[in-house]
């Protein structure tokens, strides 16, 4: 018997021998003991087999995505009754980890069958046959494997038989978007992962991932190498993103042209140039093979005569953006060079201005650099900082990911240029302690000082991710609804030489006037000559438009033009909207795949059918809101309640905060998550929504298991139309009531240890609800919190966030209140006239100063009123005034 790599005992099984082993888990030969054996998931009882093979993890205290990863190849794999993949017969428990149990066909990897047996061509083409199958039904099912390798494949040495396995990572979405991870946290494997997953591509994942994933595993076995070769995982990422391999004719002659064009067909860098179906490729390696078994040799073939797909995909490329895209591109080139600079992308909602800005990722990869990323939400505008704050939470998720070596290195980077201050970034971002660790309170100043010390803070904390060899691309989305505090940050940043930074920010053009803060900042930015270079998106011509028709529909444009004219008047040429309205013809069946059609000769007349006449009897509406309105109201009544109630929350959002507001357990709002989420309304922003998509959930998987403790499963609305659209969804005049209801639910479920995180979440729930709140006690313990959110946006430099919640606080208190809630009263105050001070507001100042001289009981109580006073003369330029008032 092989020694295994660990001694582990699963009742009914004998382990034979080791098959393969990885970085994650090990794979035995067993033997069966027990004719029928069941464990807490068992799809059915054994049969004849006498043998099975059995993966488990390696490691005996495995992390919660380790676990819900393979918890979830079970889950797709029980449900798949296909002959192209092994069958799973039960997913057994095995200490704290979970032993996989499948089928025995006398098979062995095909990584390791390479290594001992040299195939010749057509053995090549005859695995790569079988695998096109299993792909064509995976895809009829709607499942995209992500992972497509010689190790994830089995073949039985005797009979050539080839199955698939592995779906850990697999999805059951039809399209998936991908953020940006290192490249130690990305799915798949590196070596043969497409562009689009690597999630620097600026395009979602669909079936076609798998086709590249196919194409670079055929060029490994007909070459005996991998098309890439890189000295480190991002340098690999940039070549699946921009490097094209030398063909295979080239390295290995004895291999015909158009089988190496196949396979270059299948590795192009747009999913749009691949092939578009399994049985395309299949024609032609199937016509390939036959003409080598009757010719010996391969040389008259057409590729892609029959790739045909009746999948209805619209095109992620852009449309008439080409010199927008360049004046970013030329940005970035410069900032790589030196200096900082200011990219403004301008436009409606829906004309497409984050995808023109996802188009930098490419050079980023490229130069090796960060690009991190926060959007401001119209719901939660006095936060301070929030798109800064969700940004940095970006670069720390990407900062945890990497070795612990490299994590030591950023640590001791960061405690140098912070110099001791540290405290003052962890009060606004306090994921960061999870890198330089515990830092100690700070002396509080007074004034200008302690905004000073936070913006330099600040400041010197990015020059640290914004180097020569790694420039960092900041983005900032929805600038319309930035708070001031951001917008002062983005000018210190800009004015005080931060080398290699680009900030790019996308605002609504037609809801900025000549006075927001926004315009006032740039004239600013200007005068310093700063350098700031803005896009102006415009609605698509109508040529793009039908452009856009043409490649949906694999037609002719002349062909495309009726439907192009149709929809172009509908939205007025916004992406968004045309994209949209697009699907909706499709999924209400008034564009149709025509399969007569597709298997006649000539294609010139396209595959896809639309009915024009029944479109224009639809009264369909021109409205964006109302258009997204009627096509949520077409999804089941638990799901529009449910995404009614996240966007309550804003634009992202988490399982478990919906859960707790719906008052419902975490797997039912999953499932009424899941139509959202199959019609891409909803983007999830992890993988652990596959945890909940079991049909029998696995009421023995216990979190505590694992290593790490279970992260929220988050999600964010595809578009703040969509968001818009769920939001008004609420019943009239019911919106208060269901703020104020979700505040208490959070302010009183929150554990007493997190609820300075979750704090301005919390308060801005109930401030929304504010009228509805009459209890003087409800009314007290809310204006505490609004004096503690006022106290932390302060700390940050936030003063105009920080006034309007002690206005709040102010309007909350009771009749007589300096007479029943002293320091209540006192605190909101003194902190409102130091706020109003540092607002230059000094009429309020004076005002609130003096409520809070008359009605302050001792000397102690008086003092801070007098110190922001003598430092209001100080700033106003009246020194001897100051002098004397002290």
């Amino acid at each position: 018997m092989t020694t295994t790599s660990f001694d582990f005992n699963l009742p009914g099984y004998q382990i034979i021998e080791e098959l393969s082993q990885d970085s994650k888990t090990v794979v035995y030969r067993a033997r069966l003991l027990k004719q029928e054996v069941r464990g807490p998931q068992a799809s059915e009882p054994f049969q004849d087999a006498n043998t099975v093979i059995i993966k488990v993890l390696s490691s005996p205290y495995p992390t919660y995505q380790e676990l819900v990863n393979f918890r979830h190849q079970y889950t797709i794999a029980k449900n798949l009754d296909l002959p192209g993949v092994v069958r799973v017969h039960s997913l057994q428990e095995l200490d704290l980890r979970y032993a996989l149990v499948m089928e025995d066909f006398g098979a062995v990897s095909l990584a390791k069958y390479t290594e001992e047996c040299l195939l010749d061509l057509p053995d090549v083409l005859t695995i790569a046959i079988q695998l096109t199958d299993t792909l064509e039904a995976l895809g009829q099912q709607q499942i995209i494997h992500k992972d497509i390798k010689p190790s994830n494949i089995l073949i039985n040495p005797h009979t050539q038989e080839v199955k698939l396995i592995d779906f850990s990572i697999a999805s059951r979405l039809t399209h998936e978007t991908q953020d940006i991870f290192h490249p130690s946290r990305l799915e798949g494997t590196l070596a043969y992962i497409s562009p689009e997953q690597t999630g620097r591509m600026n395009r979602g994942i669909d079936y076609r991932t798998d086709f590249y994933a196919l194409g670079v595993m055929l060029y490994q076995l007909l070459t005996g190498k991998l098309p890439f070769k890189a000295d480190n995982s991002l340098e690999l990422l940039h070549c699946h993103l921009a490097q094209i391999a030398l063909p295979v004719h080239l390295i290995n002659p004895a291999i015909p042209v158009i089988i190496s064009q196949i396979v270059a067909k299948l590795m192009a860098k747009n999913a749009e140039d691949r092939y578009q179906s399994a049985m395309g490729i299949k024609y032609d390696l199937s016509d390939c093979l036959q003409q080598l078994w009757q010719t010996g040799k391969v040389n008259n073939l057409t590729i892609g005569l029959r790739d045909l797909s009746d999948k209805f995909i619209i095109p992620e490329q852009l449309y008439g953006r080409e010199r927008e895209v360049k004046t970013l591109l030329d940005s970035f080139t410069r900032v790589t060079a030196g200096g900082s600079e200011l990219v403004l992308v301008a436009g409606c909602s829906g004309i497409g201005k984050t995808a023109v800005i996802n188009e930098v990722h490419k050079p980023i990869t490229r130069q090796q650099g960060y690009f991190i990323k926060g959007k401001f939400d119209r719901l939660n505008r006095n936060i301070p900082f929030s798109a800064f704050v969700g940004a940095i939470r970006d670069l720390i998720g990407q900062l945890l990911s990497e070795s612990d070596d490299q994590l030591e290195i950023w640590k001791s980077r960061i405690l140098t240029a912070l110099g001791g201050n540290g405290r003052s970034i962890i009060d606004v971002i306090p994921e960061l302690e999870q890198i330089i660790g515990h830092q100690d309170s700070l002396i509080e100043l007074v004034g200008n000082a302690a905004d000073n010390r936070f913006q330099l803070s600040f400041q010197s904390f990015v020059t640290v991710f914004a180097t020569p060899s790694q420039p960092l691309v900041l983005f900032l989305d929805d600038l319309q609804w930035a708070d001031l505090a951001s917008l002062q940050m983005i000018r210190q940043l800009l004015t005080q030489n931060v080398e290699h930074l680009l900030i790019l920010g996308a605002y609504r053009d037609n809801e900025v006037r000549s006075a927001h803060p926004l315009i006032l900042m740039l004239k600013e930015l200007e005068q310093l000559a700063v350098i700031v270079n803005k896009i102006e998106l415009h609605p698509l011509s109508h040529q793009d438009v039908n452009q856009l028709v043409a490649d949906t529909l694999h037609c002719d444009r002349v062909l495309a033009q009726p439907l192009s004219m149709l929809i172009d008047r509908k939205t007025q040429g916004n992406p968004f909207f045309s994209t949209q309205f697009l699907k909706a013809l499709h999924r209400d069946g008034y564009i149709k795949f025509d399969r007569a059609a597709s298997l006649q000769e000539s294609r010139t007349a396209g595959c896809w059918q639309c009915d024009l006449s029944q479109i224009e009897l639809k009264s369909l509406t021109d409205d964006v809101v109302e258009f997204m309105a009627e096509q949520l109201q077409k999804l089941v009544p638990a799901t529009q309640e449910i995404l009614n109630l996240a966007a309550f929350l804003g634009s992202q959002f988490d399982l478990q905060t919906l859960a707790m507001i719906a008052e419902r357990s975490e797997q039912e709002i999953a499932t009424a998550l899941w139509p959202a989420l199959q019609n891409g309304l909803v983007i999830p922003l992890d993988r652990l929504y596959k945890f909940f998509q079991s049909d029998s959930p696995f009421t023995e998987f216990n979190p505590k298991n694992a290593l790490s403790p279970p992260p929220l499963s988050s999600f964010r609305f595809l578009h703040d139309r969509v968001q818009q659209t769920a939001y008004s969804l609420t019943p009239t005049g019911a919106s208060a009531t269901l703020h104020l209801k979700i505040g208490r639910l959070l302010r009183d479920r929150t554990p007493s240890a997190e609820l300075e995180l979750q704090l301005f979440p919390i308060i801005n729930q109930l401030n929304r609800g504010i009228t509805l709140i009459t209890v003087e006690d409800e009314r007290e313990q809310l204006a505490q919190l609004n004096w503690r959110a006022a106290k932390k946006a302060r700390i940050s430099a936030a003063y105009a966030a920080a006034m309007s919640y002690l206005n709040t606080g102010l309007g909350l208190l009771a009749p007589q209140f300096w007479q029943h809630q002293y320091d209540l009263s006192l605190r909101l105050h003194q902190l409102a006239t130091e706020v109003a001070y540092l607002l230059g507001d000094y009429s309020q100042m004076t005002m609130l100063m003096g409520i809070g001289l008359e009605q302050a009981r001792n000397d102690l109580d008086l003092a801070k009123f007098h110190e922001t006073q003598i430092l209001a003369l100080v700033a106003q330029d009246q020194a001897r005034a100051a002098v004397n008032y002290a």
